[in-house]
């Protein structure tokens, strides 16, 4: 029998580079098999993902311009481009690109499109005849936790006490919630994310509306909490594979080259938190103490914190002096995979974002959580460092939530240091979980399932 002839899939991601860049990975997954993808991208954000599509016959480009929203910079186009508080109003405006978005899909008339928070989506698609799939990158470990849809009896006002206790059927009985994140998470049932929609009915009415929904994760790790979703929704399930990172078609800049070969094999820490969510400045220097307390040579990439345009302004006394030669805080973009693929690299202190999990566990540095803000990174943090334990999280008040630089500086010597018998646990785990990602076949016979359930589900 011959095999079905490939699918036209359109890709919408949400405006975050923490979510374009895994739609990229998993596209480039897709157009490998011969599937041709539509990617609508924000017009000016585009030159930054376009080293990352590696099958330019088949994945296009299609730039939104992205409207101007009253409070948003001239310019602004993605959640990276403004405070964590000016977010929402990112959602409105790419909620205001669905005029946009329909006059596209009614001139390429693809078969299926992949979204995650435009929950207008699925009734334009159905509308015009083409299916929809809610294609999350956050773990569904998380999803399924959280979401309104299993909560829904419980209405948007669930108290620190309810979110305590799973919901009903969760896989899992107990999940370690501090104080800090159950009040931030009771608090974000309230929040509004653009439009005048709160969050989690964004994301539940899109799921209740899709046609299917998909997960970034293996069977192995995720199946459970997949499964239960899918029951939940009564909705076919599918799972991608852990979508890993392909080699970028670029090199890493020579400054950075230069820089990490002066240090020996292992022996640099790296701290990425993210393209949003910026640290205030007391926890910017804790972070920066902790990673000069270490000993070790680090590279920072942080934005500058809350209240300060640049990172220099902002560094403790005398900081820049004492790390000279052997820290680095960098302010910029920067290629995180391929700084994660050096060699010299030996520690990974992230912000717990679903892409940088991935590419933290596939190299062989070792992790440190510090998870930030949003539902999915303190999840991921609980599942690499409690269900996983392969990566130690960095302490934190229970009541306040904040850090100093004694626990950043403990929690990187742990996973560091050869003799610590938690890292030892720590690093053989993390050094069986690498081994299972990038086994034979892995991912390439998820994916070539995911495609054959995608066929069945449109």
């Amino acid at each position: 029998m011959a095999p079905p002839p490939p699918l036209h899939i359109a890709m919408f991601p949400w405006f975050a580079m923490g979510h374009l860049t895994p739609y990229l990975h998993l596209s480039n997954k897709l157009a490998k098999r011969g599937h041709k993808i539509s990617f609508f991208i924000p017009k000016n954000t585009q030159t930054k993902l376009q080293h990352l599509n590696l099958n330019p016959n088949l994945i296009t480009f299609f730039p939104l311009n992205v409207p101007h929203v009253d409070g948003l910079p001239h310019g602004a186009e993605t959640s990276s481009d403004v405070p964590f508080s000016l977010v929402p109003l990112i959602a409105t405006a790419m909620d205001q690109t669905e005029d946009q978005i329909e006059l596209l899909l009614k001139e390429l008339k693809p078969q299926i499109v992949f979204f995650d928070f435009q929950y207008w989506l699925p009734n334009l698609t159905q509308k015009l005849g083409i299916k929809s799939l809610q294609y999350w990158i956050a773990s569904p470990f998380s999803i399924s936790y959280f979401w309104n849809g299993p909560r829904q009896s419980q209405g948007k006002g669930l108290t620190v006490e309810d979110l305590k206790k799973p919901p009903s059927g969760y896989p899992d009985s107990y999940i370690n919630l501090h104080q800090h994140e159950l009040l931030f998470l009771s608090g974000s049932r309230k929040f509004v994310f653009g439009s005048g929609v709160f969050l989690y009915d964004r994301l539940h009415i899109g799921t209740s509306l899709a046609d299917a929904i998909g997960f970034k994760g293996c069977k192995e790790i995720d199946g459970p909490y997949a499964e239960f979703l899918g029951n939940f929704y009564g909705k076919p399930s599918l799972l991608s594979g852990p979508l890993l990172p392909e080699s970028p078609t670029t090199s890493l800049d020579e400054k950075w080259a230069s820089w990490l070969k002066g240090f020996r094999h292992g022996s640099v820490v790296f701290c990425a938190c993210g393209s949003e969510g910026p640290l205030e400045q007391n926890q910017f220097q804790e972070l920066l103490l902790g990673l000069e307390l270490t000993g070790f040579p680090f590279l920072a990439a942080l934005k500058p914190p809350n209240g300060f345009e640049s990172i220099e302004e902002a560094l403790p006394e005398g900081f820049g002096e004492r790390v000279k030669g052997k820290g680095i805080v960098y302010g910029s973009w920067i290629q995180q995979q391929l700084i994660l693929e050096h060699p010299s690299v030996g520690c990974f202190i992230t912000h717990c974002g679903a892409a940088s999990i991935t590419e933290g566990l596939v190299n062989t540095c070792e992790l440190v959580l510090l998870p930030r803000v949003g539902v999915d990174h303190i999840m991921n943090a609980r599942m690499m460092s409690e269900k996983l334990k392969v990566g130690v999280e960095v302490e934190k008040g229970d009541e306040d939530g904040l850090f100093t630089k004694e626990s950043v500086c403990k929690a990187v010597k742990i996973v560091m240091d050869d003799e610590n018998e938690v890292g030892r646990e720590v690093r053989k785990n993390k050094n069986e979980l690498r081994k299972f990602l990038l086994s034979e076949n892995l991912e390439s016979s998820y994916v070539d399932s995911f495609c054959e359930k995608l066929q069945v589900s449109i």
